[in-house]
């Protein structure tokens, strides 16, 4: 098999939190992979800066790249260097299957799967229109939604402040829909282990 040269490594910001890479090889193959690390995009940029001494190596040998990307250096690991290597890595395995006329999946083993649940992103800052946001998703299709949980609030807060939140999760499921909630690092231990107990005794509607 003739070597696929890596002729260009690209990346692409996509707001509001996303950075692509796109690998592109001298016989014509182009290859695409995310290195997403939110709130440390330029870091990520930073790290592919470094990782464009892969330029004209053979894409289509991965796991020698990411070795030498991973050890080459005095220090490894870290999230930066991985989110990168990761988005590379994605693009060469995206490269290898379209080399071959194979899906990804058939080079790792095989899908494990022939269909899979997924659940609509709600959001929930904006809690007038969170049921609304919901209905909108039933009517896509979709059987689960995903939803944040409050506002930020204080390290130790009054628990009463959370009762709002089981309301909100019960007018959801009153839907027919099964809901995610997402924590996204606005409550502490203390009141995340309070919200949690709370959703699991009075959050099933």
């Amino acid at each position: 098999m003739p070597p696929s040269l890596i002729s260009k490594i690209e990346t692409f910001r996509v707001p509001p939190r996303w950075l692509f890479v796109r690998v592109e090889t001298a016989d014509g193959i182009v290859g695409w992979g995310e290195g997403t690390l939110e709130g440390h995009t330029e870091a990520i940029e930073g790290a592919f800066h470094d990782l464009q001494r892969f330029v004209g190596t053979d894409a289509d040998n991965i796991q020698d790249i990411w070795q030498t990307a991973f050890r080459g250096r005095f220090y490894r690991g870290g999230p930066v260097l991985m989110s990168a290597l990761s988005g590379l890595d994605i693009a060469l395995w995206d490269i290898k299957g379209k080399k071959l006329g194979v899906p990804i999946y058939q080079l790792l083993g095989g899908k494990v799967r022939d269909r899979i649940r997924v659940y609509g992103w709600i959001g929930g800052d904006d809690f007038a229109h969170l049921r609304a946001e919901a209905q909108r998703r039933k009517e896509q299709g979709f059987t689960a939604v995903k939803m944040n949980a409050t506002d930020s609030l204080a390290w130790i807060d009054s628990p009463t402040v959370l009762d709002t939140a089981v309301r909100r999760l019960k007018d959801i499921r009153a839907l027919g829909l099964d809901v995610g909630v997402d924590f996204h690092g606005r409550l502490h231990k203390g009141m995340a282990k309070q919200l949690a107990k709370l959703l699991e005794t009075r959050g099933r509607g």
